[in-house]
């Protein structure tokens, strides 16, 4: 297979270049496009220097034309004649432009309609998680740091050669907290955040797909600094060649492999940060775009005894330190989100209680509380409290560490060790620990 990508480029693109001169300038963009996807299939595997250099000069080329053959045929202009070369890929060639760029004046429609269809995955407010709300993962806390905080708070760091990360994939079971890092990096950064998922990026309509990922590329370099974050990248990303892999799917993964090389573009300034469930589902290439590839595993003792903390927050309750130390013990395999599920179940017992309580007591400020059978205790209902105008005075017991026992009880981890075999596995092929 590998022998044939360039043959294949080569194929594509002296088709591209004879429809081009034809002045089938649909099915020339179209045949642009594949020659692109089989050379960035070529670089893959390319150890030859020069080649690298050769192939990746011809895709600056067919990149910039095929920009223009699109440009032009989204706006209806007319298309200068091409005068036959062969090697269209080593010119640039010119299309009718507005002098301004396009920048001024009235914007083309179309253009205007895509960019306000992903102005909504801009995060224009803070998401106010900072990242001691985000419990363990200090390794993926610091490379993040190092590649959106530092870059920015001193840029006097990054001279010369070094540069900092550019692209990272967050990867891990369900429920681990991929996401939760990334609206810690919402808050902490000094950034324009964007926010996409595969819907975003998605258009029933042909060829609006991949143009809906240059210019959220471009949206990103015009707001920079700036962050792009895709989550459940492997829907759009999954792999090249599988049978049920569509012409607008390979077209996406094309156009998001160049905007992530930035091809012809100076990208220091967007970090592209992505998560997945299954890092296997990845398209080679996609995996290779990432600087770093970060596993966020199953929260350690620490980090669920914090979270059993964080999740209650100011809730009245009884436990000491020592009570949710046993929590952490009891909860081992319990993901994030599976400790997050039971913490809201817990949270509704004292409800349960109150709902159900035969007897009251009244406290010192007024106020009625839920007890067992006990001296001072009225026999009463919350219906009847109720009834007679007191239901705001109705107060839920605190939570206790009975509470946590009763819904442990009936709940079980989401994540099989099955599942932790495939990330750790895969972490010792590509990633790294967070």
């Amino acid at each position: 297979m590998y022998c044939n990508f360039m043959e294949h480029g080569i194929e594509y693109a002296k088709q591209a270049v004879k429809e081009d001169d034809a002045g089938n300038y649909r099915k020339a963009f179209q045949l642009y496009m594949n020659a692109l996807e089989y050379f960035q299939a070529q670089l893959k595997y390319e150890k030859n220097p020069q080649i690298e250099k050769t192939i990746r000069q011809k895709c600056m080329g067919y990149l910039r034309r095929a920009e223009e053959i699109r440009s032009v045929l989204d706006n209806g202009r007319s298309m200068p004649a091409s005068n036959g070369d062969a090697s269209v890929a080593a010119r640039p060639k010119t299309s009718p432009k507005p002098k301004d760029g396009g920048r001024k004046g009235k914007e083309d429609p179309e253009l205007a309609k895509l960019k306000g269809g992903l102005d909504s995955v801009i995060i224009r407010e803070k998401p106010n998680v900072k990242w001691s709300d985000v419990a363990g993962l200090e390794n993926a806390k610091l490379a993040l740091q190092e590649a959106v905080i530092l870059p920015v708070k001193f840029p006097q760091f990054f001279t010369g050669k070094r540069k900092p990360w550019r692209a990272f994939l967050l990867y891990g079971p369900p429920g681990t907290g991929k996401s939760y890092l990334a609206k810690a990096v919402a808050t902490e950064a000094d950034s324009t955040f964007f926010s996409v998922s595969s819907s975003d990026l998605v258009s029933k309509w042909m060829g609006e797909s991949e143009k809906l990922v240059s210019n959220l590329f471009q949206m990103a370099r015009d707001n920079a600094p700036s962050i792009i974050f895709i989550d459940e990248i492997d829907s759009l990303c999954g792999q090249r060649g599988e049978c049920n892999e569509s012409e607008a799917s390979r077209r996406i993964k094309t156009e998001l492999l160049v905007q992530m090389q930035g091809i012809g573009n100076d990208d220091q300034k967007v970090l592209v940060l992505a998560a997945t469930n299954t890092p296997y589902a990845l398209d080679q290439a996609i995996r290779r775009r990432f600087d770093k590839r970060i596993y966020i595993p199953l929260p350690d003792l620490k980090a669920r005894q914090h979270m059993f903390k964080v999740h209650l927050g100011d809730t009245p309750h009884d436990l000491t330190e020592r009570d949710f130390e046993k929590l952490a013990r009891k909860t081992e395999g319990f993901s994030g989100s599976d400790i997050s599920v039971c913490v809201k179940d817990v949270l509704f017992e004292p409800v349960r209680k109150t709902r159900d309580a035969e007897y009251f007591i009244k406290s010192s400020d007024g106020m009625w509380v839920p007890c067992e059978l006990q001296r001072v205790a009225v026999k009463t209902t919350l219906q009847e409290l109720d009834a007679q105008g007191l239901a705001s005075k109705v107060l839920p017991p605190p939570i206790t560490r009975a509470d946590f026992n009763k819904v442990l009880a009936r709940q079980k981890p989401t994540v099989s060790k099955a599942d932790l075999e495939v990330h750790e596995r895969f972490t010792k092929e590509f990633g790294e620990e967070g």
